[in-house]
């Protein structure tokens, strides 16, 4: 038998080599293993929202992993060696066909398009680069935009994966401050990918741990660490794909991120089936191999000044995002399409995290379409969709109770199977802002808020029966919440909501829904409301503007077409709106020629300038003699 010891002079060597790295690699670890990087999730239970949206029990799967609960809630599961499987939450991705396009909305012409991402940054870090035809870390010094050489060690050449920059289980190889440039192709994100090591993290037994580290840090917000495709400066026309497998709990990690750019990425799996789907279309979450499914794209908590630019998250199992207690984050160009449990999940009780945001929160030119549905691969079309009383959820954004200036503009929520955007759990301590917004046939609400807010320009179109005897549904919950159009609620005396210069059509029990207590207000003015059968009574409309509790509400130059209950004198109308169409299957809510809704608005810069200078489109107004009622200035 040879000697399987080294002599005492090599020994001393190894062992001063060995030091000598570890002392390099403390040294430039840039925090890279800060943050959270495992999938502790638990179950966290739903609340319950005051227009109605309870929450339904998850179910369990055969690795003990939960369903979710409740219509903020995100799932929990919980997987062997104590870490949660797939990091919480049933569901899995379901985009249409126009997947992730604003579709007929035709959302100011802005959802989707691109442009020079701008990501650039004033950043002095070193630059590293992954490509498919690169190596690992030994063999590649992951400095040089070039493939492996075949031979050697340490050559000038690009890392294979994004897990040899971010390792699981290891520390990270780019510090604060650098730029992981990926080139464009595929990745696959989990156990047994390329770049994957095998150790404690990343193992058989435990392959949801399978992921990259938190990304690291940038020292201040003019030094940002940046994870960005090839393209992402000349308009990402071909953005690399990092895909999960495996039952990877996520494919990106923002935990504890500050100072950091992401752009010109595109983030999915490639199975068709959401975690924990009470029909037929469960994830496997037994012994690997599971699929090639993972359970969130984009995981953020603890985190302050994040860019996401030209980012495309579709297809997950569970939650697009799972983003809470984070502070000045903006989302620009990005898709959030076809998750199969929620798109924006801002629950993160079940980690055991802060949920609650802060500072500014926007979202500019963004897509957040069919989550709650199964996205087929890799045909992405819908399938499955679910709702909360089959244990799914589906909102397209939703919050538990949180802060910050959330800012919506250029921005669509459509065919959710709940609520299109939730954020009646906002506290009133921030406010929320509403731009042109599309927000059409999601199964509840099509948008909700508490606090202060002000919505402009909206584009309602409550069709909350849309699902109704879809090929694509398994089983959604029609007009959730009553399907009122649109809630804004007023906590507070001397908070103050409006609605100014919207387009509000829809089929729920109400049109506009205004809950507040005594001292608080709201306006609404310049608006067309238009009313459908109720869903569930044909027989009559859906009502007019509802004022509940104290809340003290002035109503002007806005045209109300078949509402039950209508309240009309002075300059609000009852009267034909003059829209296009208001077919329940086809509405077009542009003003047909000969309206009376026309030239009969507000002039521009009224209510204290509450009357906006653009219509939804950005067209300025007026076009004609007068300023349009409603979102859309005929021209």
């Amino acid at each position: 038998m040879k000697n399987r010891y080294l002599p005492r002079q090599a020994r001393t060597a190894v062992i001063a080599a060995l030091v000598s790295m570890l002392l390099a690699a403390c040294g430039g670890g840039g925090g890279g293993d800060g943050g959270d990087t495992t999938s502790k999730s638990q179950q966290t239970t739903g609340t319950t929202g005051s227009t109605g949206s309870t929450g339904s029990t998850g179910s369990t799967g055969s690795t003990g992993s939960t369903g979710s609960t409740g219509s903020t809630g995100s799932t929990g599961s919980s997987g062997s060696s104590g870490s949660s499987g797939s990091s919480g939450s049933s569901g899995s991705s379901g985009s249409s066909g126009s997947s992730g396009s604003s579709g007929s909305s035709g959302s100011s012409g802005s959802s989707g398009s691109s442009g020079s991402s701008g990501s650039s940054g004033a950043t002095s870090g070193t630059t590293y680069y992954v490509r498919a035809d690169g190596s690992t870390a030994d063999k590649c010094t992951g400095r040089s935009d070039a493939a492996y050489p075949g031979t050697g060690t340490n050559q000038a050449c690009a890392w294979s994966s994004p897990l040899v920059a971010l390792p699981p289980g290891g520390s990270a190889r780019i510090a604060g401050g650098d730029t992981l440039l990926i080139a464009s192709g595929q990745y696959k994100i989990g156990y047994g990918a390329t770049g994957a090591p095998t150790n404690s993290t990343c193992h058989v037994g435990a392959p949801w741990d399978c992921v990259l580290l938190p990304v690291p840090s940038g020292p201040d917000a003019a030094h940002p660490t940046r994870i960005v495709g090839q393209g992402h400066d000349s308009g990402c026309s071909a953005p690399p794909q990092l895909w999960g497998s495996q039952g990877a709990a996520q494919v990106l990690s923002l935990a504890g991120s500050n100072n950091v750019q992401v752009s010109c990425l595109e983030i999915t799996d490639r199975a068709t089936c959401a975690q924990n789907h009470t029909g037929s279309l469960a994830c496997s979450t037994g012994a690997v191999p599971r699929g090639d499914w993972a359970a969130i794209g984009v995981y953020g908590t603890e985190s302050t000044n994040v860019q996401l630019t030209d980012i495309d998250v579709h297809g997950l199992a569970s939650q697009g995002m799972l983003v809470g207690g984070v502070s000045n984050w903006t989302m620009t160009r990005v898709k959030i399409v076809g998750n199969g449990f929620v798109g924006w999940d801002g629950d993160l009780r079940g980690r055991a995290k802060p949920s609650s945001n802060s500072g500014t929160i926007k979202f500019s030119h963004v897509d957040i379409e069919w989550n709650g549905c199964v996205e087929t691969y890799p045909g992405r079309t819908p399938s499955g969709c679910w709702g909360q009383s089959a244990n799914g959820y589906g909102d397209g954004l939703g919050t538990y109770q949180t802060g910050g200036n959330w800012i919506f503009e250029d921005t669509v929520f459509k065919h959710n199977v709940s609520d299109g955007l939730d954020l009646l759990y906002a506290d009133g301590t921030g406010s929320v802002t509403v731009n042109r917004v599309w927000s059409e046939g999601n199964a509840s609400n099509q948008i909700k808020i508490a606090g202060p807010s002000s919505v402009t320009n909206l584009v309602a179109i409550g069709n909350c029966g849309y699902f109704d005897g879809k090929s694509f549904t398994y089983n959604v919950d029609p007009c959730r919440a009553l399907g009122d159009t649109v809630v804004l609620k007023a906590l507070a005396a001397g908070q103050k909501v409006s609605l100014v210069n919207s387009t509000v059509i829809g089929e729920g029990n109400v049109i506009v829904n205004l809950p507040g207590p005594s001292g608080s207000s709201a306006v609404v003015a310049n608006n067309i409301l238009v009313g459908w059968p109720y869903y569930y009574d044909n027989t009559t409309q859906a009502a007019d503007v509802y004022i509940d509790g104290a809340i003290s509400v002035s109503q002007s130059y806005t045209t109300k077409q078949n509402l039950r209950n209508a309240s009309c004198s002075g300059t609000v109308v009852c009267g034909s709106a003059g829209l296009t169409s208001t077919s329940l299957s086809a509405p077009d809510v542009s003003l047909a020629g000969g309206s009376a809704a026309r030239n009969s608005g507000l002039g521009v810069g009224g209510l204290s300038g509450a009357i906006p200078a653009v219509d939804y489109y950005g067209n300025t107004r007026p076009a004609g003699g007068g300023v349009d009622r409603g979102a859309i200035e005929a021209q």
